[in-house]
């Protein structure tokens, strides 16, 4: 009898491809000419031969490949408690794998209560209303250095809006991925574009608004940090949710 593929990977898992003894990874990184190399052993506790390690005549025979009998070593701890088995006895190696195998479940419990990362919505920096953007640097100072975009328009009905709307809305987009790395020149020219594309959506009845958000990034290792948040929206001049405020 051999051992199975069932239980060769029960073992593996249960090991975390760990060493029982020295905790070393027993799977190796390939390098650019070669494939990864496997290091580790699946050992018998006790020999199913006379006189190998270990061995107890007292222990079935169909039971010599079976889980419990099984420890994952590297292969120089395999060589050494197989030389030193007056020393290293099934007791002792029994004890070392429950030992093993209660690190590695509690290692992995500890990776996954890791809180996973998220994007939260503080409450008193939701915008509670979006105001009318007239110029280029106005639209600039929303998207500048944005972690995320949040834009919408209202329904279009032509080819040539489509092309208006979403045109503007990519420029202003880019400009916010680059603004970080735009130089002072630049950041002039990127307004005076974004003012002409702004002249050209008010020429055909679309008016913006926008706000800047600042939400909150959190979880993982790291601490909590501000996560900007660029909303532009689209709206036909005409759009009966537009409210005019009192100056």
């Amino acid at each position: 009898m051999a051992i199975t593929d069932w239980t060769r990977k029960i073992l593996w898992g249960r090991s975390g491809n760990r060493c029982a003894m020295c905790r070393c990874d027993l799977v190796l990184d390939s390098t650019p000419v070669d494939n990864e190399s496997v290091v580790g052993d699946e050992c018998h506790i006790c020999s199913g031969k006379n006189h190998g390690p270990r061995y107890d005549p007292t222990f079935l025979t169909d039971r010599i490949d079976e889980l419990d009998n099984l420890i994952l070593l590297c292969r120089v701890h395999h060589k050494m408690v197989d030389d030193q088995s007056e020393t290293y006895t099934a007791d002792i190696l029994r004890t070392l794998k429950a030992n093993h195998q209660k690190w590695v479940s509690s290692t992995l419990t500890e990776q996954t209560a890791t809180p996973r990362v998220r994007v939260r919505r503080i409450k008193e920096n939701v915008p509670t209303h979006l105001m009318r953007l007239e110029s280029g640097r106005a639209i600039l100072a929303i998207v500048d250095s944005a972690y995320a975009f949040a834009f919408d328009h209202d329904e279009l009905k032509l080819e040539a809006e489509v092309d208006l709307v979403g045109g503007f809305l990519q420029v202003a987009e880019d400009y916010g991925n680059l603004s970080g790395d735009l130089e002072a020149g630049d950041r002039v020219k990127a307004a005076f574009e974004l003012s002409a594309r702004l002249e050209e959506l008010e020429r055909s009845g679309f008016w913006v608004f926008g706000e800047r958000e600042v939400r909150q990034i959190e979880g993982g290792v790291a601490s909590p940090s501000p996560y900007p948040v660029a909303i532009l929206k689209v709206l036909r001049a005409s759009n009966p949710e537009i409210i005019t405020m009192d100056q």
